[in-house]
């Protein structure tokens, strides 16, 4: 089979495994449709939320078009109004305003129950009024649970949401703060010298902090860069550190932050600088961090944001956007392309034999190479479309 019979939906996979699984997720898809009324607001919720729940899972990149197109439905019912409390009722009103239904014989119904004739209940009956009473008690004790369980849910709830909103809060508030302090010079009329670097497994003597980080730098000296793409949330500080865990759940102020801040892989180094550096963070619902990022799997996207600046402490640099992929976190004896152990490359067949790998993991051509001496930047979030799933954006120093 040649690679472009690899094609499932439109989506083309670079090998058999690959497509084999694709195949699994069509059918899987397809199951589900069939038993998913797309045209009942309450079902599109209800799939909504089994998606998000990691009901169903995927192995390829269809699943997530696939989760896409429900959370867009979801998206547009919300804008008329309909939410997952009230969409049983607006389905209700749209079957009333598609009049009455009528019946194999050429009548009509209502819809309304019509008690059965000659039904009558005896309410002076001693009995009957002892059952009624008995079922209402019941009834209230059914109605106080209910309460209670909907008060401690919703009360846990707006605990997460408040505590969720928090830290969302602090972190814009505490990023646009650094942001504004970046271009602001540190009032040492010396210059802020780096000494010697250890975390980047060198001993020579590094070159003087720009000066529009100098302030940040001594603020805190895992301070490594900067990063920003134009007409985005992203615009960040990128720390550093002996290991890649501390910022996972850390801020720039080294305060506890489910956010986390966006790092650089504790093993590349900026002077003498890495031929790649890999940056990490987290996929936020929020949008914050790498929230974004993943908007760059549609190409028209990419169309207005081909370029990414990010500056280490020492020299400023500007990517042009060159390889966008999806890929995962192999266990250590897989035989295959880890994009994230690509930091060095000891020859340019070396090199060109990693340009290849992500060539063919690639969603689409943007029309970027890049040759042995070229300096690369790859930014690295979560992917919820397969299991420990990654999503890349791979660019390459143009100035």
């Amino acid at each position: 089979m040649t690679a472009s019979d690899l094609t499932v939906e439109g989506r083309r996979f670079r090998n058999r495994s690959d497509y084999e699984a694709a195949l699994r997720d069509q059918k899987k898809i397809k199951q589900i449709k069939a038993k998913t009324n797309l045209d009942s607001p309450k079902q599109i919720f209800k799939l909504l939320s089994e998606l998000q729940g990691g009901v169903y899972r995927f192995e390829t990149a269809l699943g997530t078009d696939f989760d896409d197109e429900i959370f867009e439905r979801a998206e547009a019912l919300k804008k008329k109004g309909i939410t997952a409390e009230n969409a049983e009722e607006a389905g209700k009103k749209k079957k009333k305003a598609h009049g009455t239904v009528k019946q194999a014989s050429g009548g009509k119904v209502t819809g309304k129950k019509e008690k059965p004739p000659g039904l009558k209940i005896d309410m002076n009956d001693k009995e009957m009024q002892k059952q009624v009473k008995i079922e209402l008690r019941k009834r209230e004790k059914r109605r106080r649970f209910i309460m209670v369980t909907a008060s401690v849910v919703a009360v846990a709830c707006f605990g997460y949401f408040g505590i969720y909103s928090f830290y969302a809060v602090r972190t814009g508030i505490s990023y646009e703060s650094l942001a504004e302090m970046k271009n602001n010079k540190s009032g040492n009329p010396y210059p802020v010298y780096s000494n010697t670097v250890q975390i980047h497994r060198t001993s020579d003597e590094l070159p003087d902090v720009l000066e529009e980080y100098q302030t940040l730098y001594l603020k805190n000296k895992k301070l490594i860069g900067w990063l920003k793409i134009d007409d985005t949330i992203i615009d960040y500080p990128v720390m550093q550190t002996s290991n890649n865990e501390y910022y996972l759940d850390h801020n720039f102020n080294q305060e506890y932050d489910k956010n986390g801040s966006i790092f650089l892989d504790s093993a590349c180094s900026v002077y003498p600088k890495s031929v790649n550096l890999i940056v990490y963070g987290h996929h936020m619902k929020s949008g914050k961090m790498f929230g974004q990022l993943q908007r760059y799997a549609k190409e028209s996207y990419y169309e207005k944001h081909k370029t990414i600046q990010f500056d280490t402490i020492y020299e400023k640099g500007t990517y042009e956007v060159m390889y966008v992929f999806r890929s995962q976190v192999y266990n250590e004896n897989d035989l295959v392309f880890k994009y994230y152990q690509f930091i060095n490359a000891n020859s340019a067949a070396e090199f060109d034999a990693y340009m290849s790998e992500m060539a063919q993991l690639a969603l689409y051509d943007t029309g970027v190479t890049a040759s042995y001496g070229d300096s690369l930047l790859t930014l690295s979030t979560c992917d919820s479309s397969q299991t420990d799933g990654r999503f890349v954006v791979v660019a390459k120093k143009i100035a």
